[in-house]
């Protein structure tokens, strides 16, 4: 006995001293404070690989590629020269590495430790559901595309008298995404649709084109076939005979969608949650204006930016061809007297080099002349903190246009950001880093409407 008691604490002992010698490796975060915001990053260190790849939590990025100058036992040297930053640290006693954060001349302490980034999202329903899902299929026939989503019952559906029951299809904002609109590890339309269940409302959302187990190829697509998806999801719970009223409710450009969808009266009603009402154009510039004095630049130098911006995009619209962005941005500039930085003209050769369809699309697409054309219920909703699809800029547009119907609803909601997540004008857009998903206003506002004119 005594000799299996010293080979196991030999054992022990060789293991602790193995734990304690190997190689940094794993997934390790910590928080780094910088401008008075603190962004939490995350390390994925792979040795074996000699390669390690980085995240920001509160920007969505994630998989930035790193390259490891030294790795040991009890240091760590990291390269990322995407985004001209290195960290160098030395690994504690306690399993955690001490270490500098280094980029564009700051050194910042950031201190990791193993594991995961932890997320809080309070408000992402778990199951088991107190209501009834169920996995649907239905065709856009016309593209041939087959979309795959999730149609939420209401708690305690089959008290309702039949065809009584609103319901809802929810579109997501561009970009493919799948059917809960996640991003930054938040789910809004998980958490509206569950909502909505609970006061008595269905819902039905879907993966976009290409995303989860929707087919198709999203490369060459556009808003307008975007549209046509959401269409074919409406035909599809109109075809079941099951719900009342059949409306849609859409984020982003998926509102501008249900702009579009109620002027060809294809719903009973519809909501857009901050969708772009100004021509695409108008949008874009306000987008990039605001993002340049956020990030400090004066009005002077932004102004002249959006001038630029501008004359490109009117060039793109008009069908303009490219070959060599670097000397189209310098003749833009040169012939319209526009003076920037080394830095925005690179920003604008990027934006030229980058052109597909659903942009050139987007940017001559004018949702005013669907909104003149609405004739069912609509509420739309915007936040002032909105640097996406800002407030002033689009909220005038569908007051000038919406046709009066006692039943529409145009709101501004104070300190509300593009997600709807309240906010300051420092955080607006850093979206992981607040724990709300969606404003609980916002969500009672929405489902107190539908059931006003169900």
């Amino acid at each position: 006995m005594k000799k299996i008691a010293s080979l196991l604490v030999f054992l022990l002992l060789a293991m602790s001293s193995y734990s304690q010698n190997a190689v940094i490796d794993g997934k390790w975060w910590g928080r780094l404070e910088i401008g008075g915001q603190t962004l939490t990053i995350g390390f994925e260190i792979q040795p074996n690989e000699n390669q390690a790849f980085m995240k920001v939590k509160e920007q969505g990025a994630k998989g930035i590629p790193a390259a490891l100058q030294k790795v040991t036992a009890d240091s760590l040297e990291i390269s990322i020269s995407a985004i001209g930053a290195s960290y160098s640290g030395v690994r504690l006693k306690d399993d955690k590495i001490d270490g500098i954060f280094s980029q564009n001349g700051m050194k910042l302490a950031l201190s990791l430790q193993p594991g995961v980034i932890p997320v809080n999202r309070p408000q992402t329903p778990h199951p088991p559901y107190p209501y009834l899902t169920e996995e649907v299929m239905f065709e856009n026939a016309s593209e041939g595309v087959i979309i795959s989503g999730t149609l939420t019952y209401p708690m305690m559906h089959f008290r309702y008298p039949a065809g009584t029951i609103p319901v809802v299809l929810m579109v997501t904002g561009s970009g493919q995404q799948n059917r809960d609109e996640e991003l930054f590890d938040h789910k809004p339309f998980a958490v509206i649709a569950h909502h909505l269940a609970i006061n008595g409302i269905a819902s039905l959302r879907y993966d976009d084109r290409g995303v989860g187990k929707s087919t198709g190829t999203p490369e060459s697509i556009t808003t307008q076939n975007n549209k046509n998806d959401a269409a074919a999801g409406i035909a599809y719970l109109r075809g079941l005979g099951k719900f009342g009223k059949t409306g849609v409710l859409g984020h982003s450009e998926g509102g501008t969608i249900a702009f579009m969808l109620g002027a060809e009266n294809e719903v009973d009603f519809l909501i857009s949650l901050a969708g772009a009402a100004a021509k695409g154009i108008e949008v874009i510039i306000g987008q990039n204006a605001a993002a340049l004095r956020l990030s400090g630049f004066s009005d002077a130098v932004t102004t002249e930016y959006c001038k630029a911006l501008r004359v490109v995009h009117t060039d793109r619209v008009n069908g303009v061809t490219v070959d060599n962005p670097a000397d189209y941005v310098s003749n833009v500039c040169l012939t319209n007297n526009i003076v920037l930085p080394a830095s925005l003209k690179a920003n604008l050769e990027a934006v030229v080099a980058a052109a597909n369809d659903w942009f050139t699309y987007f940017l001559g697409y004018d949702p005013s002349d669907d909104i003149k054309n609405i004739r069912c219920p609509v509420f739309a909703l915007n936040g002032t903190l909105d640097m996406q699809v800002i407030c002033k800029d689009n909220i005038p547009v569908l007051r000038d246009n919406l046709p009066e119907n006692p039943h529409n609803q145009i709101r501004e909601y104070d300190s509300l950001n593009h997600l709807f997540q309240h906010c300051t004008l420092q955080n607006c857009l850093l979206y992981g880093a607040i724990e709300e998903t969606i404003s609980e206003e916002v969500l009672n506002d929405i489902s107190a409407w539908i059931n006003s004119i169900k």
